[in-house]
């Protein structure tokens, strides 16, 4: 279904389009906009897909830590957990 709108765009859109048209690029100033927000509409599908790898990454990575040997967790009930979570990054530092 079609609906019908106006717009209005600048001087500087409006030769762009029609350029365009000249061109043979596109038949239409209309089938320009179109194409401009197909391509808006494509980069925000492919921007959530982004974030929904990275959400589902870093869920694979906390589950795979969950998984493992009781010895590489961290203990939170003791007031100096952060001493030993720099002396655990400093280890690795070293060991590399």
């Amino acid at each position: 279904m079609n609906v019908k709108n106006t717009i209005t765009l600048s001087d500087r859109y409006m030769r762009y389009a029609e350029q365009q048209v000249e061109d043979g690029q596109f038949p239409s100033v209309e089938k320009v906009v179109e194409a401009g927000l197909d391509e808006l509409m494509r980069a925000e599908n492919e921007l959530t897909q982004e974030h929904h790898d990275a959400v589902t990454a870093m869920a694979d990575e906390i589950n795979r830590r969950l998984d493992g040997p009781a010895d590489q967790w961290i203990s939170m009930d003791e007031d100096n957990l952060f001493d030993r979570v720099r002396e655990r990054v400093s280890e690795r530092r070293q060991a590399k």
